[in-house]
């Protein structure tokens, strides 16, 4: 997300004493739909499946299509809020998010449900960023730490509520009241960016490279595509792999056209700073591993164990649980070991609790899967943290919008494909995905959790550039992570 100095005051109509009252509420109000449009839907994964008469596994593209479009557009949120205005872009935003929202409620086909997923994904991409963007220029920084710290609450909230909320709403209400529960958050919204929301712009605007951002999204949205279709027949080897090469040539295409204008979508020499290639490299290949496990969590507890949406809701709670109770630690930890020997260790940790997934079955009991999950869920805290605190060790000032934009787009497209990736794995482990029996569903689920349990232990290897005394200097209320993450 980019940021510019030079920006106009907000009206005078506005006082400022009320912008600070109510601006960090209405920041919040956008964090809160997100985080809680992200978990929410997972539980609810069966029953739309079953609605919409396809296999659950694929589903993925209604997850993964949202993620990848945060992913495409987030780099535009800046330029956009630079361009038409704090005020006028966040309204935007939230009212195409809102949209979207109802339209997928009123999908009756899952191509409809993932084409409007994409709308959502838009409105989301500009929501977030451009009120994080307005808190920046309108905050102090002697304010900035403690209001960040509010509008942050109910993104961590939203991923606790939005399981227990699915398995509820699939229950007793229908599962379509998923999507229509943002239409009144949506308009509360609204409400307050007319009233309290000031107008910031940008002086001295810098060009948007729309060509980058046409190659940047035809080469992830390409290779997200082929990742959804493999396995599914409709195409024939040779097109899918001419649509690989396509889409890998469009990021190289835009890999070289990145490193020759002055004003590229992605800054990507900022890789050439041995912290920030390690954490957004790392943070990539891990969270391939990790991304699909909340996708592949309600597919085990509800097709495979028999439980219901509710249960199988309760039963994701423990991980969150645990990311909350473990941010008070983080830092002590990283004082404490070094960002080396944290990254590496928790990461062969996680990789390991994703291979005892694979133990979970009808005889498992209740108490123990609870345990497992909430351990997951502090050493993927601890290490959502600490990557995302270490992008931000030894860039600049002025290097820190653009480290900021990688990260957060970087974040979305890793857990978009490992939402695919964790489908198409479990997919390979099953005969027939369209007709797959409990215990079939359980065993793919397994082999799944076996090769991703792998991947994620090898993707410790990306730590080992690290040196010893790697972000001891850091103070960690320089990143702004996130919510959830």
């Amino acid at each position: 997300m980019a940021t510019n100095a030079n920006t106009i005051s907000p009206p005078s109509a506005i006082s400022i004493a009320a912008v600070k009252r109510f601006l960090p509420w209405l920041v919040a109000v956008a964090f809160f739909m997100q985080a809680l449009d992200t978990t929410i839907l997972n539980t609810a994964v069966p029953a739309i499946a079953k609605a919409l008469g396809v296999a659950p596994l694929s589903m993925k593209a209604v997850l993964s299509s949202y993620t990848l479009s945060l992913a495409v557009f987030i780099p535009i949120s800046g330029w956009m809020a630079d361009r038409f205005g704090t005020r006028r872009v966040f309204s935007w935003a939230i009212g195409t998010f809102t949209l979207g929202s109802v339209l997928c409620g009123i999908s009756n086909n899952i191509h409809l449900l993932v084409a409007c997923r994409v709308l959502q994904g838009f409105g989301g991409a500009m929501m977030v960023p451009v009120g994080r963007l307005t808190l920046v220029r309108t905050f102090p920084k002697s304010e900035l730490i403690r209001a960040m710290s509010f509008v942050a609450i109910p993104g961590l909230i939203g991923p606790m509520l939005g399981p227990v909320a699915g398995g509820l709403i699939v229950a007793y209400l229908h599962w379509r009241m998923i999507f229509f529960i943002n239409l009144p958050i949506g308009l509360l919204g609204q409400y307050l960016v007319y009233r309290h929301l000031p107008d910031y712009r940008g002086e001295n605007i810098r060009p948007l490279d729309f060509v980058g951002l046409a190659l940047f999204g035809a080469g992830i949205g390409g290779i997200a595509y082929v990742l959804q279709i493999f396995g599914e027949f409709t195409w024939n080897t040779g097109a899918m792999l001419g649509l690989l090469a396509v889409s890998v040539s469009c990021l190289i295409a835009y890999g070289l056209r990145a490193a020759r204008i002055e004003f590229p979508l992605l800054r990507m020499n900022l890789f050439c700073i041995r912290t920030f290639r390690a954490s957004v490299s790392g943070s990539f290949f891990t969270r391939l591993g990790v991304g699909g496990i909340p996708f592949l969590f309600p597919l085990l507890y509800q097709v495979g164990l028999g439980f219901s949406p509710i249960q199988s809701g309760l039963l994701i709670m423990p991980q969150t649980a645990a990311a909350l109770g473990l941010k008070i630690m983080t830092r002590r930890i990283l004082k404490r070991f070094g960002y080396r020997r944290v990254l590496m260790t928790n990461t062969i940790m996680i990789g390991l609790m994703i291979l005892s997934f694979a133990t979970f079955g009808a005889g498992t009991p209740v108490w123990l899967i609870v345990l497992q999950v909430f351990i997951f869920g502090f050493f993927t805290s601890l290490q959502y943290t600490s990557m995302n605190t270490l992008v931000f060790a030894d860039v600049t000032d002025e290097q820190a919008s653009g480290a900021s934009t990688i990260t957060s787009t970087v974040q979305q497209m890793s857990i978009s494909f490992g939402i695919a990736t964790a489908s198409l794995l479990t997919a390979c482990f099953v005969p027939d995905r369209y007709h797959t029996s409990p215990t079939q569903m359980i065993h793919g689920i397994h082999g799944a959790f076996l090769v991703l349990g792998g991947w994620t232990i090898t993707s410790s290897l990306i730590f080992r550039g690290l040196k010893k005394d790697d972000g001891n200097t850091l103070s960690l209320h320089k990143a702004v992570p996130h919510p959830g993450t």
